[in-house]
């Protein structure tokens, strides 16, 4: 193994992770479940700083590891549901808006060709509120002293966040498609 694979085999094991998360609250073992995310987060942020401080930057790497934090993410907010913990409405947001962002990417790779979608400072902030709401609603949870406001103010927060980032990605890729396919049209005339 060549070190500059080392990212993408850290984004492997946040793949890996996900089980045992899911496991952990459906079972009831919030500490479990905590110190799992925990771990996962702290290997997103790693194989972030590996792959930009040591250049180990990789087409596989740019969709591993938003991939593996997107599965977590979904993971547990559709476990939590199935637990009755958050609402059903808010998944619903929350996987419309990565649906429409997905079938947009591939719609946008069939027209125009490949293409690098870095994520935008809404859709960094709408990920940071999801991750801090999955851990306010599992301390809740787990009976870790958490007011039941703070879970409704956070669920409400991650509806605007994700409302508002869904809408900038269609906007900004939306443009992108238009210059494209002005692009395209003056190189076939």
């Amino acid at each position: 193994m060549k070190l500059n694979q080392l990212p993408n085999l850290i984004s492997i094991f946040r793949f890996i992770l996900v089980a045992p998360v899911i496991w952990s609250l459906l079972h009831g073992q919030y500490v479990t479940a905590l110190v799992l995310f925990a771990v996962a987060g702290f290997s997103d942020a790693l194989d972030g700083f590996l792959a930009k401080h040591f250049h180990w930057v990789s087409r596989l790497g740019s969709v591993l590891d938003p991939l593996a934090d997107k599965l977590l993410l979904v993971s547990c907010y559709l476990t939590l549901a199935w637990l009755g913990f958050i609402p059903v409405w808010l998944v619903t947001v929350v996987i419309l808006r990565d649906v429409l962002i997905v079938i947009g990417g591939a719609i946008f790779h069939l027209l125009f060709g490949q293409f690098e979608m870095a994520p935008s400072r809404i859709s960094k902030l709408n990920t940071f509120f999801q991750i801090i709401f999955v851990l306010a609603v599992v301390f809740y949870h787990g009976d870790f002293l958490l007011k039941p406001w703070i879970i409704e103010a956070l669920g409400y927060i991650v509806l605007v966040t994700t409302i508002t980032s869904g809408a900038d990605y269609v906007w900004v890729w939306g443009h992108k498609a238009v210059q494209a396919a002005k692009q395209k049209q003056q190189h076939s005339s």
